[in-house]
């Protein structure tokens, strides 16, 4: 609910707002007559895809956008100010005083080579003035404040000794260093873990409380919008197609994008009654309706084991004495066992420094374990055989513009795993690449292009084509659709399930995203501190989740509905603990029971007691 009072003047007032970029051309329209205001203890969320004009707003309030390349018309006002008018003097004393900042990704906003204190505190001199002494005092209180645990022994540890729950804290104790009155967060929460998104979610709106600030949230995320939005400001390719009350748009939106963002996205429980992966409707932007997805059939095959994994085990020692002596190490996974039959996907979910994505690296044979086997259609994975094996594990990464090399062509990317594996002539190799393209939706003639010149998701669908050139039997999806757009992570997830439909491919999906978890997978096996601690059919995890840390994870999703926001009270603070121990560390024994049939359950440890 608003805190806002509605008499009292707009913290934020946009109107009659136009952006355009200068190009070889002329000028790119990107943002046209937007306008809306923000209370003092309100927030107001825009939302939309890629490209929607989103960001570019954010940081047309802040003055950051280039003036050489940049031209804006209309008004942006904070309070009794034209912040158009500024000088770029004035917006500097202005940004991080007056008007805040926090940015998606909390490790490349902090400095890795300055302790978190001092950054903090950095941002109290240059604004108030202060002393160094008093300054280290204001910090160490922001960071209690943000809830950072033992604050005056953390003042001094640097950012990769911080969680990214606990950067994003810091960026939020660093925004506020001078009480704002406005907050801008452009996608906060969009790196984090559900259970870590749900914490921040909750620390902003109760320092929005506190302070009275009014809050601008940037967002494709239709479930954030529905926890901490009061209004919302739909945008589409840089106009604004809806706006007003976020209950009200979320019961009855007018507007088919609106619609067509609303319906697209995953709900925790929409697999109720269904034991088989479904794929997402897909709805049309220009009239809101649904192209209504098929129902798919099984396709696994329990007589077929693609893939057994056995004691799975992998540390990394990460001190030593100057004598070589290891006293300490981080248990990464442990005693992982897993199998995955033909046809059947598997998630693999968990927070960050679960161990996920670490146990599919060590399945594909990119990380050698400590122990333990990996057997691949019956054939164990050893060095000699690595090289061999590894043809039938392949893997899709999480970000599209970064796993493709971005100084080879489309073809190029797509038949590099045959070259490296002496398959096919060239000339059968562009054959290979141009049916590839097209089984993935794409059209043949983009192989000479580059990858810059594609979106996300057709990215995307490039990294999937790549993966399917050297037939594997088993593909790796380390959060393959987590960056994508909610409309083109319901089509990468329909690829994906029409490739197995087809090929009777087997997967391990590796995601945080529980509802497309629900969607996709078979089985679901939770991940903590490097081990499983419930594994079973994916009907069976939803429905009846056993383990405290399971019921966690399902819990803190957001719902996409405003009336059944999540209970701030129940939030957890607690993050996950570290996989680091001593180096004579020995693991307990693990004992599992089985609570229904394949639905197996970790004997819960000491540390989850109620």
């Amino acid at each position: 609910m608003s805190t806002s009072d509605p008499t009292a003047r707009p913290g934020l007032s946009i109107s009659g707002l136009n952006i355009s970029f200068r190009n070889k051309d002329g000028w790119t329209s990107v943002v046209r007559n937007l306008g809306f205001d923000i209370a003092p203890g309100e927030t107001v969320a825009i939302v939309g895809e890629s490209g929607s004009g989103k960001s570019v707003t954010a940081l047309s309030v802040l003055g950051l956008l280039p003036q050489q390349s940049t031209r804006i018309e209309g008004s942006i006002r904070l309070g009794d100010r034209e912040l158009l008018s500024l000088s770029p003097k004035d917006l500097k004393a202005l940004r991080g005083n007056a008007i805040a900042m926090i940015f998606q990704e909390p490790m490349t906003s902090l400095n890795p080579t300055m302790c978190i204190g001092e950054q903090i505190a950095e941002s109290i001199i240059a604004h108030r003035g202060t002393s160094t002494a008093e300054a280290k005092a204001e910090a160490i209180r922001l960071m209690e404040k943000v809830h950072i645990p033992s604050a005056a022994r953390r003042y001094g540890e640097y950012p990769h000794q911080f969680s990214g729950g606990m950067r994003q804290r810091v960026m939020i104790a660093i925004a506020l260093a001078c009480k704002p009155a406005l907050l801008i967060a452009d996608e906060p929460t969009t790196a984090l873990d559900v259970t870590i998104q749900a914490q921040v979610l909750n620390l902003i709106k109760e320092l929005q409380e506190e302070e009275g600030m009014a809050v601008l949230f940037i967002t494709h995320d239709m479930g954030v919008v529905a926890e901490v939005a009061d209004r919302m400001v739909v945008m589409y390719r840089g106009d604004v197609v809806e706006e007003g009350a976020t209950t009200e748009i979320f019961a009855n939106s007018r507007h088919p994008y609106t619609k067509a963002l609303l319906s697209a996205v995953p709900q925790l429980g929409s697999m109720s009654g269904s034991n088989d992966p479904q794929p997402f409707d897909i709805y049309d932007i220009n009239t809101g309706l649904a192209d209504e997805a098929s129902v798919l059939k099984s396709t696994v095959d329990m007589s077929q084991i693609l893939l057994d994994v056995k004691d799975l085990t992998v540390r990394f020692p990460v001190q030593q004495t100057i004598f070589g002596k290891v006293t300490a190490r981080v248990h990464a996974v442990e005693n992982v066992s897993l199998t995955l039959a033909r046809g059947e996907t598997l998630a693999i979910v968990g927070e960050s420094g679960s161990g996920k994505s670490t146990t599919g690296k060590l399945i594909t044979g990119l990380l050698h374990p400590t122990a333990g086997t990996v057997e691949i259609c019956g054939k164990p994975m050893r060095k000699d055989t690595r090289q061999s094996l590894s043809r039938s594990v392949q893997m899709i990464f999480q970000d599209p513009f970064s796993s493709l090399n971005p100084r080879l062509t489309v073809g190029r990317a797509i038949t590099e795993p045959l070259r490296i594996h002496k398959i096919a002539t060239e000339k059968e190799r562009d054959d290979i690449a141009a049916s590839l393209l097209t089984r993935v939706g794409l059209s043949p003639e983009i192989a000479r292009r580059y990858p810059h010149e594609f979106s996300g998701g057709q990215r995307q669908r490039i990294c999937v084509a790549r993966t399917l050139a050297l037939k594997p039997s088993v593909i790796i999806a380390d959060e393959a659709v987590s960056a994508l757009d909610v409309s083109v992570k319901a089509q990468v997830v329909n690829l994906l399930l029409e490739l197995q439909q087809e090929m009777q491919l087997g997967f391990i999906f590796i995601s945080h995203d529980m509802a497309v978890v629900e969607r996709i997978s078979h089985r679901v096996a939770v991940m903590y501190l490097g081990e499983i601690v419930e594994i079973g059919p994916r009907a069976a995890i939803f429905s009846n989740p056993v383990h405290p840390y399971t019921r966690r994870l399902i819990e803190a999703v957001p719902v996409p509905d405003p009336s059944r926001r999540l209970d701030r009270h129940k939030i957890s603070d607690s993050e996950i603990r570290s996989a680091v121990r001593p180096g004579d560390y020995v693991p307990p024994a693990r004992t599992y029971r089985e609570v229904s049939p394949g639905h197996l359950v970790q004997d819960a440890d000491p540390e989850w007691a109620a």
